[in-house]
């Protein structure tokens, strides 16, 4: 009677040691995604606001270090699953199982008019396609 208890308890014991293993890594992918969503985030809003000439035209190359000048130009930007790449386009080893997408928006903020402010939306999507989205303003200043 007493192996029964013990064998019934310690195979409890083992499911659960089994489920916490198994999910340990999540936290993990989520805050990968995170800090990729963060770091897109940040590199738009560090963008002027308008190109030096005055015009505020988006482009589409896939190079982000030669074709994207202005906040706007990230608009529709995407990975098209290809994976996350840095600014020069050179893919970073280990996240090319993430993708990211950016929608760039004129929003009225805080009492600034719509025709100077933008909405920047990032949504990174982790290998188990759970999607990070993150969004931040970036004004005519």
């Amino acid at each position: 009677m007493f192996i029964v208890i013990i064998s019934v308890a310690l195979t409890g014991i083992l499911q659960v040691m089994n489920q916490v293993m198994r999910h340990s890594a999540d936290p993990l992918i989520h805050k990968q995604a995170m800090a990729v969503a963060e770091s897109l985030l940040e590199e738009i809003e560090l963008q002027d606001f308008i190109s030096a000439d005055g015009t505020n035209v988006a482009v589409t190359p896939a190079n982000r270090a030669t074709a994207y000048h202005i906040a706007a130009d990230y608009n529709g930007f995407t990975t098209g699953g290809a994976g996350i790449s840095d600014i020069n386009g050179v893919a970073v080893p280990g996240l090319g199982s993430y993708n990211a997408s950016v929608v760039v928006a004129n929003e009225a903020f805080n009492g600034i008019a719509a025709a100077s402010a933008v909405r920047i939306t990032v949504t990174v999507t982790d290998p188990e396609t759970n999607p990070i989205v993150i969004d931040g303003y970036r004004t005519a200043y």
